[in-house]
């Protein structure tokens, strides 16, 4: 059974949301997703600067079974990439609520209301 925080939010393509202090939004994929993925080899994350579109795939990760797209939770703009997991994939398997990927500055912080909670998250996936 997947970890799945209260303290997060969700998408329906398993990325992780989190709102930090100074109102970016951290994202990653979900324990659930790099479980179904196995293990982790490669990460391509999005450039700083990039400006993304609600639910634009930005950035690519593989593992030894599959490649898959990351999506963008939310509108904004790439402020940070994680380049420790860009060198070490591996961390995320490990722990996949700590190992980021990229922040975003929204551009519209209240749309982090309309992804999933932890509760939708998990009937989503069927882990009830």
């Amino acid at each position: 059974m997947s970890q799945i925080p209260n303290d997060l939010k969700y998408t329906d393509s398993h990325e992780w949301a989190r709102v930090e202090q100074n109102g970016n939004i951290s994202v990653g994929i979900t324990d659930h997703a790099q479980a179904a993925l196995g293990d982790l080899v490669f990460i391509e994350l999005p450039e700083v600067g990039r400006a993304l579109t609600d639910k634009e795939a930005c950035a690519v990760i593989e593992s030894v079974k599959a490649a898959s797209d990351i999506y963008a939770p939310l509108a904004g703009t790439v402020v940070e990439v994680n380049d420790t997991v860009r060198g070490a994939p591996e961390t995320i398997n490990q722990d996949a609520y700590e190992a980021w990927l990229f922040k975003i500055k929204p551009v519209d912080a209240k749309a982090i209301d309309g992804l999933l909670d932890a509760a939708a998250y998990e009937a989503m996936i069927g882990e009830e």
